[in-house]
């Protein structure tokens, strides 16, 4: 029998848990004093976990918990609060040596923040080991952190737009490489050429929290040139893409499980009628599908399809030598070899799911066909001429017609809001402020996160957060007051306080809000007792 923490022995403890607070209905935030205390709790939880206990997110000063159920999370909240550490040993066997040129655009202003010349900044980098703290940003990013504080400086005053794949660099007290393009805030100090993220690896990842890591000064660096992938065959049963705008993707329900390597979960925004479009076609429930945004997409049946629409609704016709018909939203459809179906923008709401008996197959990472619009996982937008195969059908039969759930037209849509973990940063009247006020979703929202504007919420607090663990639905509150709901794509660590998280329940609600909706929040039971 499996021992978990609240039953295990207990050794002689040096370590404790700070603090514990609530993040919705399904996390739990342990704070901690120092990260070799990180690593430890999530050595700890990761050997013997809690029942109903589902992932942990270490970060910098803190570990995510993230639980099954409302019922699980209380437990888990009540048991870390009791909970012992034993001192962190590092066990693990796995060392990565990484070949780094020191040529960074930045090497000069480091050695002038550490009061040392850049040959000591090199020898100081190269010198001691490095242990992955935690990972987050994008997928193989790892905060490495030091023996010693030498190489402690600022992260620029003004972040990068585009910082190149294999920099190798500095902020705070931890250094990183990128693993691919991205915007960004550290100062470079170097390159390399060695790929911390690889789908085609078994471990994509090649460092993971607790991993060990020495770099190694080179002069240059081998280039290593990744295979180009053989096309798919166009042939076999399919759909030919006619039309479509750039927010289509491919989505099945994700990839839970991997924000210990820094990968969300991401999948379709609309869950529940994901589900729905493949009941009505016969398909297991997270076959991948297409995720549409605004309408704006023609497809050509290669053989004789099954197709169902569901989400928000929106005008199918169908379209063959014999004229045109409109088909039914929430019903299954044949769509016979050679016709072609044209989807309208939606009447209300704004994703649509058109599933096809068998499910489209699309290259798998990490166990779904998912596209990760933050993470650069999984396939890109679908493209005009794009041929997408489907899977032999399922044995199950279709489904009958369903009734579809209203989605948001010109009214108010209502969230309700669990407790967050840093509403303590906040003006005692911010909750007030949050919940007494219609919000308005704005043009830059995204699978990301959803942007809000309104009256801004007052912070008393004005220091830098640092990273925490984030799930979908976070109400994370950056300096300018206006709040951002994170959605499927989100990070899975973030820096500026949550002062809620939006309830599981109202998550396929809130990827129906078009730009320019309107938000009113309202507090769920589980925060009213919190605060109370």
């Amino acid at each position: 029998m499996t021992s978990t923490p609240e039953t295990q022995p207990h050794l002689h403890n040096e370590s404790r848990v700070r603090s514990v607070r609530a993040v919705g209905e399904r996390g739990v935030l342990a704070e901690l004093a120092a990260p070799h205390d990180v690593l430890a709790l999530t050595d700890l939880l990761n050997r013997n976990p809690f029942s109903g206990q589902r992932e942990v997110v270490p970060a910098a000063e803190t570990v995510l918990v993230t639980a099954e159920s409302p019922t699980a999370m209380l437990r888990i909240k009540k048991g870390l609060q009791h909970l012992s550490i034993p001192p962190y040993r590092h066990t693990s066997d796995k060392l990565v040596e990484i070949e780094t040129v020191y040529d960074g655009e930045d090497l000069e202003v480091v050695a002038e923040l550490a009061g040392i010349s850049p040959e000591a900044v090199v020898a100081a980098h190269t010198g001691q080991l490095w242990t992955v703290a935690f990972t987050g940003f994008v997928p193989g990013f790892g905060y490495m952190v030091g023996e010693n504080d030498v190489l402690t400086v600022p992260r620029r005053d003004t972040p990068r737009t585009n910082v190149e794949a294999g920099s190798v660099a500095l902020g705070g007290s931890y250094t990183g490489v990128y693993p691919r393009q991205t915007p960004g805030g550290w100062q470079i100090i170097g390159h390399t050429s060695c790929p911390m993220w690889d789908s085609e690896r078994t471990e994509p990842a090649l460092v993971s929290p607790g991993t060990s890591v020495r770099y190694k000064a080179v002069r240059d660096i081998a280039q290593v040139t990744k295979s180009v992938p053989v096309p798919r065959k166009v042939d076999g049963p399919g759909l030919k893409v006619l039309r479509s705008l750039p927010l289509t993707l491919i989505q099945d329900l994700g990839r839970p499980g991997h924000a210990a390597i820094g990968v969300s979960r991401c999948g379709a925004l609309d869950q529940g009628s994901l589900r729905r479009a493949n009941r009505l076609v016969g398909n297991p429930s997270g076959a991948a599908a297409m995720e549409i945004v605004d309408g704006g997409l023609t497809v050509q049946a290669v053989g004789d399809q099954i197709v169902a629409l569901a989400g928000a609704p929106a005008r199918m016709q169908i379209t063959s030598v014999n004229g045109s018909r409109d088909a039914d939203v929430a019903c299954p459809v044949a769509l016979m070899d050679g016709e072609t179906l044209v989807l309208s923008p939606p009447t209300t709401g704004v994703r649509s799911y058109l599933a096809v008996r068998g499910g489209i197959e699309a290259e798998e990472v990490l166990g779904s066909r998912s596209a990760d619009t933050m993470g650069g996982l999984g396939p890109e937008p679908l493209a005009v001429g794009q041929f997408l195969p489907v899977a032999p059908a399922p044995r199950t039969a279709v489904g009958e017609p369903e009734q579809q759930p209203d989605f948001p037209a010109d009214e108010v849509s209502e969230l309700e809001l669990g407790p967050g973990p840093r509403a303590d940063w906040f003006a005692s009247d911010a909750l007030q402020a949050l919940f007494n006020q219609d919000w308005t979703v704005t043009n830059d929202s995204n699978r990301i996160g959803m942007r809000l504007s309104g009256t801004p919420l007052e912070r008393i607090r004005h220091d830098e957060l640092p990273s925490e663990g984030t799930i979908c639905g976070v109400v994370q509150v950056p300096p300018t007051g206006h709040p951002v709901v994170f959605l499927s794509d989100h990070p899975v660590t973030g820096g500026y306080p949550v002062i809620a998280v939006v309830a599981p329940k109202d998550l396929d609600k809130a990827a129906q809000i078009a730009a320019g909706g309107r938000v009113r929040f309202k507090p769920s039971p589980l925060m009213t007792e919190s605060t109370s």
